[in-house]
């Protein structure tokens, strides 16, 4: 089968596409058959060698696919071949066949097509379990989404919007891309270059309260201006260090507003945990997708052939929503 091959770590340029071996699904596996993944951050990461598959799992990129249920393994029920799905992968995304834990498949809804489908389930889910099962967020409280535009960042405000529809969301953001962050249903835009530190705005828009909850990917040179900007008993819950892993923090005073911070990644939790998350969210989001309520955001879609290109695009941070990568015809 084709699939997009490292020759070693590095940039963009060591992206190619070759032949390889396709995958046999094993116990309470499927193959799919794959028409679509994305492009996501940890893909650019791992690219670099920074940041390797959990054991077991596929060298190959690609952490989502949607497709076509071609095989399956042994002890697999409530699937059948020929079922259209979409699956979180541990690896193995860009290419023409990856095999998935069946209680990680969702059916792909008949209202959305397979591009649109390749973006939900690393970054809506991730979204969905930091915000809504960890973050505990509910309607009428207030949230600050960091990376304004980003894969996770639109998906986390259509999920409030649709989810928690009287919620108020504040979204720090570049400026070249506030406006559009604004449409999808951002309350406040703060831009973050002019604004490093956004815990002043912040105050002054919640009357001092704070917020309930923050989504941070940045790390320690935000962590000062997050806490700072909690209300009492609001939760920081953090999905990544871009900016660094160590910083000060001030115990006392988060033991005085009984603050929570809370660590999350999603790739490494155990496919049985994955399977509950992705439970829940089939539950509670996925009819907002089969009724149009949420409609994947998609900045381009380029053939398995333009792999370096879609890759070169994230990293010159040229994208709103998700990048998408058609690898079936």
């Amino acid at each position: 089968m084709k699939a997009v091959l490292l020759e070693g770590f590095g940039g963009a340029e060591v992206l190619k596409v070759g032949e390889v071996d396709k995958p046999t699904p094993k116990e309470n596996e499927v193959l799919v058959k794959v028409m679509a993944t994305s492009i996501n951050r940890p893909d650019l990461v791992q690219r670099e060698g920074k940041y390797p598959p959990p054991p077991g799992d596929s060298e190959i990129l690609g952490l989502e696919v949607s497709g076509i249920i071609e095989a399956l393994g042994p002890n697999v029920a409530g699937w059948k071949v020929g079922d259209r799905v979409m699956s979180l992968v541990g690896g193995g995304g860009y290419a023409e066949y990856a095999v998935a834990y069946a209680n990680h498949l969702m059916p792909i809804p008949e209202s959305m097509t397979f591009e649109e489908a390749a973006c939900v389930c690393e970054s809506y889910i991730t979204a969905f379990l930091n915000i809504f099962m960890l973050g505990e967020f509910k309607d009428g409280q207030t949230a600050i989404l960091h990376g304004g535009g980003g894969g996770v960042n639109t998906a986390g405000i259509q999920l409030c919007r649709a989810l928690a529809p009287t919620s108020r969301l504040i979204v720090t953001a570049s400026p070249e891309k506030m406006e559009r962050v604004k449409a999808v249903g951002a309350d406040l835009l703060i831009n973050f270059r002019e604004t490093p530190d956004f815990s002043e705005i912040v105050k002054e828009y919640t009357s001092k309260k704070g917020v309930d909850l923050v989504l941070d990917h940045i790390g320690a040179k935000y962590l000062a201006p997050n806490m700072n900007s909690l209300a009492y008993k609001g939760k920081l819950v953090i999905i990544g260090v871009t900016s660094g892993i160590k910083a000060e923090l001030n115990l006392a005073l988060m033991m005085v507003k009984r603050q929570q911070i809370i660590g999350s990644v999603l790739r490494s939790r155990p496919v049985s945990e994955k399977g509950e998350i992705v439970a829940e969210f089939t539950r509670r989001a996925l009819p907002k997708f089969a009724d149009r309520t949420i409609i994947p955001i998609i900045e381009k879609v380029f053939t398995i052939d333009q792999v370096a290109d879609a890759h070169l695009m994230m990293e010159e941070d040229k994208h709103f929503g998700k990048i998408v990568l058609k690898i079936g015809a």
